[in-house]
């Protein structure tokens, strides 16, 4: 049975892990998307998609809230520079996204020890995907009245040659 063992401990033992996954999530904040392999990127998935959904501006609507907020996220990143980037550059692009922040695309296999590789990304930062599909505009459910809508007569004038 497998209860209580939710945390893929990665071959590890928990300091290392921890500095190992500050690190990665400080490179994917840094660089937006990073190669790994599979299992850490899976595990880098559940690291970083709480800290990223702590920096959008709707949960730091007073300044206790974003100070308390910055100083959780800078517990865990021990970086500076990254918890700025994150409040500021990738905060303001996911803020209206409800989650799945990050995208985990599968690479093959690495040469000389055959592990399975991957590349995590942060989804609103590939521009290659996002090209293809244009900002929907809002629909309106409701019908538009006839009166904005009437044409309008055109008038003739006189011209003769």
């Amino acid at each position: 049975m497998r209860h209580g063992k939710k945390v893929n401990h990665l071959g590890r033992k928990a300091a290392h892990r921890k500095a190992m996954l500050a690190n990665m999530a400080c490179s994917l904040i840094e660089h937006k998307r990073i190669n790994t392999t599979v299992a850490k990127a899976k595990a880098l998935k559940q690291f970083v998609e709480p800290l990223i959904t702590k920096s959008k501006a709707e949960n730091n609507q007073s300044v206790e809230k974003g100070t308390h907020n910055r100083r959780i996220v800078f517990k865990n990143l021990r970086d500076k520079y990254a918890v700025t980037t994150l409040f500021g550059e990738v905060s303001s692009k996911v803020g209206d996204r409800p989650g799945g922040y990050t995208r985990i695309i599968k690479l093959g296999n690495r040469l000389g020890d055959n592990a399975d590789m991957a590349l995590i990304e942060l989804v609103d930062f590939n521009e290659v995907y996002n090209a293809g599909k244009p900002k929907e505009k809002k629909k309106s459910r409701r019908g538009r009245s006839k009166k904005a809508v009437a044409p309008v007569a055109e008038t003739k004038s006189d011209d003769s040659e």
